[in-house]
């Protein structure tokens, strides 16, 4: 099976036409991904036995015309809880930890009827900006294996953009779906927050946190995000708004679309080769007859700092509950209930979960909380305030969706504050919980994926959805396919 050549319908209608089975199917998957995940490193724990016995089940009950994702193998972000299916965050404290349950949107793709090939590799509790931070080792970018994927759904990105699965779940706290949809070169969409439950997804920052979808077609996202968004009474902050069939925003004419490219998004900083993708990328939307405009979002530059105090301070709160008590790991040879606390957390967790909880700890302290997590959240609403403004009068928002293209794997990972700038394009979406997308928008001279990154008012993804699909209909960018490039380190 070549998922470059195939997209969900296709193979919907060949398994309704019984060209192929369900099992033929999975199998196919399974072997592609023995032959090249040793090179890209994208999956944690795959889960061959459950996936197959699933495909007979389906086979024996054919497939049913209407069922579009049935059957459909696709990989999951190990930070979404899998009902008996080991969930890792990709960390050393839950290295062997099988949830009870699933998380709810585990739930509506077994509805579907969906099969898990597996779960992907991340940054540990999706803290990263690279796929490096992962207990299981990095992930390697396969258009060259020298570089990273981008973070922390980098495994999804890269499991995808190799061919290895159709599509998959991801997590985006600040650019994690979008940043690696970027450096990997294919789709990948962050809904408005709310829109899909988080129930089952591991905290990081509670407010900031959206679960999305990562693929090579824009239309398998639509019909990927159809199956998961809606109202989940398991999570407070689920949005009640009646969600739309996004597949219905495809193949629409953009003509009299206001575009809005804001000028701190193409300041100096940017790569040489990112702004001339994306000059290219306004051109194209400017032809199929979309009106596109420079404006300011002059808030911008305080995004990255307000983001790392509040995403800090939540993982700071969200993390109190991995003690070595309640489930996954415990030190040994300890003495007393503190050294059972301390010793599990320190041998448990990572170098940047470990900077990151420091980090929140002290913005949430007496004598600093006003002046560091209350300050950042006025920033916030500042940020929020500032997009507001903007979609009164434009109906998208466009620019890079990373600074540079990838780098190399060792090249930023001991420099945190030059890793956190990386997300400056990315983080301002999550801020304000607006929907964003990233959409594959050329190469570097280096031959290096680039993505335009379009921002939509909140519960908005339609509009998103319909000037995606024009670009992708007017571009070829989604169609090359990855050379695996040079060697692991």
């Amino acid at each position: 099976m070549n998922y470059f050549n195939e997209d969900i319908t296709s193979l919907h209608d060949k398994l309704v036409n019984k060209e192929i089975t369900v099992r033929q199917l999975v199998e196919a998957t399974f072997d592609y991904i023995e032959q090249t995940d040793e090179k890209i490193n994208a999956f944690i724990t795959l889960n061959k036995t459950d996936a197959l016995e699933k495909a007979d089940a389906l086979d024996a009950a054919g497939i049913d015309p209407d069922e579009l994702l049935a059957g459909i193998p696709l990989g999951i972000k190990d930070n979404i809880v899998t009902k008996g299916l080991k969930t890792t965050a990709a960390s050393h404290i839950l290295d062997n930890f099988e949830p009870v349950y699933n998380a709810t949107v585990m739930d509506k793709l077994d509805g579907q009827k969906t099969i898990t090939v597996g779960k992907t590799n991340l940054d540990e509790f999706a803290m990263g900006s690279s796929t490096e931070t992962s207990y299981f080792g990095e992930t390697h970018n396969p258009w060259n294996l020298t570089k990273v994927p981008g973070g922390s759904s980098g495994g999804s990105a890269a499991a995808v953009a190799a061919g290895e699965v159709i599509a998959a779940l991801g997590t985006d706290t600040g650019g994690s779906i979008r940043q690696p949809a970027a450096f990997n070169g294919i789709f990948g969409i962050k809904p408005t927050y709310g829109r899909v439950s988080r129930w089952g997804l591991m905290a990081f920052g509670s407010s900031l946190d959206q679960i999305g979808v990562l693929s090579r077609s824009i239309k398998d996202s639509a019909i990927i995000l159809n199956a998961i968004s809606g109202h989940d009474d398991h999570d407070g902050t689920s949005a009640t708004e009646a969600v739309p069939d996004f597949t219905k925003a495809l193949g629409q004419d953009i003509k009299g679309l206001k575009i809005a490219v804001p000028k701190e998004y193409m300041d100096k900083g940017i790569d040489a080769d990112v702004v001339k993708a994306i000059q290219a990328a306004i051109k194209t939307f400017e032809s199929l007859g979309a009106t596109v405009e420079e404006v300011s979002l002059p808030y911008t530059k305080y995004a990255v700092p307000a983001y790392y105090i509040i995403a800090s301070s939540e993982a700071s709160s969200n993390l109190q509950r991995y003690d070595g008590i309640r489930y996954g790991f415990r030190a040994k040879d300890v003495k007393t209930l503190e050294d059972v606390y301390v010793r599990s957390r320190s041998e448990g967790f990572g170098d940047e979960v470990k900077r990151r909880i420091m980090l929140g700890s002290f913005s949430l302290s007496a004598g600093y909380y006003d002046a560091y997590f209350k300050k950042a959240a006025q920033v916030r609403t500042l940020i929020k305030n500032d997009f507001d403004q903007l979609f009164e009068k434009y109906d998208l928002i466009l620019g890079p969706t990373t600074p540079t293209p990838a780098f190399g794997l060792g090249e930023k990972v001991t420099d945190p504050v030059t890793m956190y700038l990386n997300d400056i394009l990315t983080i301002p979406a999550n801020l304000a919980g607006i929907p964003a997308a990233s959409i594959p928008a050329g190469f570097s001279e280096t031959g290096l994926p680039i993505g335009v990154q379009l921002m939509a008012k909140k519960m908005d993804e339609m509009t998103i959805f319909k000037a995606a699909d024009a670009f992708e209909q007017a571009t070829e960018f989604h169609q090359a396919i990855p050379e695996f490039k040079g060697g692991q380190n």
